[in-house]
């Protein structure tokens, strides 16, 4: 499957409509060849994510577990769709004024949380300022720092006034953070697990499992197909595919790809690799020596083979990458912009530029970061030798990975989803102060040009200044992004999916706890 990524519909018109009121019907797809998706069965899955440290905190959501947790049990604004545009979810619909500044969001009626209680427009305003409070901590406010004012119309309307125009803000609000939670005194009541997504938490048992039911109150009746769910933390890779194989689950994420061509050989397993924004990257800490100098920078991107990875760690399921966090198939991809190889006496020359001869440094790396993050910090460190750098490999624990390593070591590596917009991609990690710029990359005009993007509504106009976007970040950014990889992933012959499989997150854009079934 090829990636569709956000909806490609007529800008201006986009604005002045509102959205799809139907939710397109599911077809099957390879590996259970059911007619129509059934109801019933208890499903097993081990994600190679979720850690001790993880929370029901919206704000903190930060990996594969905690983003497919919170589509089974929350409901947001928006939802991506399978084919890559925008589709409604707890707003039946929207329109935005005229320059795209103003926004009005009509709520949908009829919606409850698991506890009875009924979704209004106080939660909706309640959910969203819970990122915008003053101290937030939570990743998704760079996302919505446009929003100067959140006001209700009636007892089914919210309106967001904006700092500028944001012809995107559909997509933004479908973030995985925003999460549409009850209202409470004081902020919001995330803390109960209570929600109104189509699952309700029986038990939640961090970097362990989560159990789940089925809400039968849901809104929707052609969603949530399985009546439970076990979701297991497996971030061991041996474990998570023993797992697989001895039938204890009925799905797994992050294959080890050296192993596809083994697996594909069982007779009751389907797998699923669908090309999208997922890549693989190196985080500099921009703060620090040697990593101030961009000189140094330079140098780290051209001492790598990119092609080199692709090969051996992707094993082919995956493209190289050039330190954007922009797929190929995106829409305004720079296919200007000149693509970084791996040349040692460049990053010789880099080095010299900074006035160094040789450089040691130490890069952070486990299998929670992705699939081969400590093979692929390997082959760096054989690679960058030629260039005179010397990487000392420091392999550390699963556990606790993401909050004890990322971002608090200065080179570590990392994996990103990706955004269905550049402009989530870019504001969420590369914008300064971003809670997730885990370069702590800092660029007044990159700044500056991002909030001209967004407003932007000439498509010419927004492409050039994307493209201008994309090539400060290759050239001046402290992230070295060699490769995007294909989402993998296994499923036994009885799981039941759609045809479509969405490439904006893994397992079908993590809504397979909606979107899948037991044949």
């Amino acid at each position: 499957m090829s990636l569709i990524t956000n909806g490609r519909l007529d800008r201006r018109g986009f604005l002045k409509t509102t959205a799809a009121s139907g939710i397109a019907a599911s077809l099957p797809l390879g590996g259970a060849m059911a007619a129509t998706p059934k109801r019933g069965g208890h499903l097993r899955i081990g994600k190679g994510h979720g850690a001790t440290t993880d929370t029901l905190n919206p704000g903190m959501f930060e990996n594969g577990y905690t983003i497919a947790l919170t589509f089974a049990k929350d409901g947001h604004l928006t939802e991506v769709l399978a084919d890559g545009s925008i589709g409604p979810e707890i707003a039946e619909s929207w329109e935005a004024s005229e320059d795209a500044k103003i926004w009005r969001f009509k709520i949908r009626k009829g919606v409850t949380y698991h506890s009875g209680k009924a979704v209004t427009v106080q939660d909706v305003v309640a959910s969203i300022n819970f990122h915008r409070a003053e101290g937030t901590t939570s990743a998704a406010s760079p996302l919505i720092a446009a929003i100067q004012d959140i006001t209700i119309e009636g007892d089914d309307t919210v309106i967001f006034t904006l700092d500028g125009g944001d012809a995107d803000f559909p997509f933004i609000v479908s973030d995985y953070h925003l999460s549409i939670l009850p209202a409470t005194d004081d902020g919001i009541d995330w803390k109960s697990g209570d929600g109104c997504g189509s699952y309700k938490i029986k038990s939640f048992d961090p970097g362990i499992s989560t159990s789940l039911e089925r809400n039968e109150n849901h809104w929707r009746d052609d969603v949530a197909w399985f009546e439970s769910i076990e979701l297991l933390v497996l971030t061991d890779q041996n474990a998570r595919t023993t797992a697989l194989v001895s039938g204890d689950v009925d799905t797994v994420d992050k294959l080890d790809l050296k192993t596809i061509d083994l697996l594909s050989r069982y007779p009751d397993l389907v797998i699923s690799s669908i090309a999208g924004t997922q890549h693989f990257t190196f985080a500099m800490d921009s703060r620090q020596d040697p990593y101030a100098d961009n000189n140094v920078r330079l140098a780290m991107k051209y001492a790598i083979n990119r092609e080199e990875l692709v090969e051996k760690i992707l094993f082919g399921y995956g493209s190289v990458g050039n330190d954007i966090p922009v797929g190929q198939n995106q829409q305004f991809y720079n296919t200007e912009l000149e693509q970084k190889t791996y040349d040692p006496d460049k990053a010789k020359f880099y080095l010299k530029e900074a006035g160094l001869e040789s450089l040691d440094v130490s890069l952070s790396a486990a299998d929670a970061a992705f699939a081969g993050a400590v093979n692929a910090a390997t082959l760096y460190q054989n690679s960058a030798k030629d260039a005179g750098i010397n990487i000392n490999v420091v392999r550390e624990p699963n556990d606790g990975y993401w909050s004890d390593v990322w971002m608090k070591k200065p080179f570590t590596a990392v994996y990103w989803g990706g955004r269905p917009v550049q402009d989530q991609a870019f504001s969420i990690a590369f914008t300064c102060g971003a809670e997730w710029n885990d370069g702590f990359w800092c660029n007044e005009t990159f700044d500056a040009l991002l909030k001209e993007a967004r407003a932007e509504l000439d498509e010419d106009k927004r492409r050039q200044q994307y493209f201008e976007l994309q090539e400060i970040v290759s050239t001046q950014g402290s992230v070295v992004i060699p490769m995007f990889a294909n989402y993998v992933y296994a499923t036994t012959k009885k799981i039941g999916m759609p045809e479509k499989a969405a490439s904006n997150w893994d397992m079908d854009g993590e809504r397979w706890a909606e979107r899948w079934w037991f044949a």
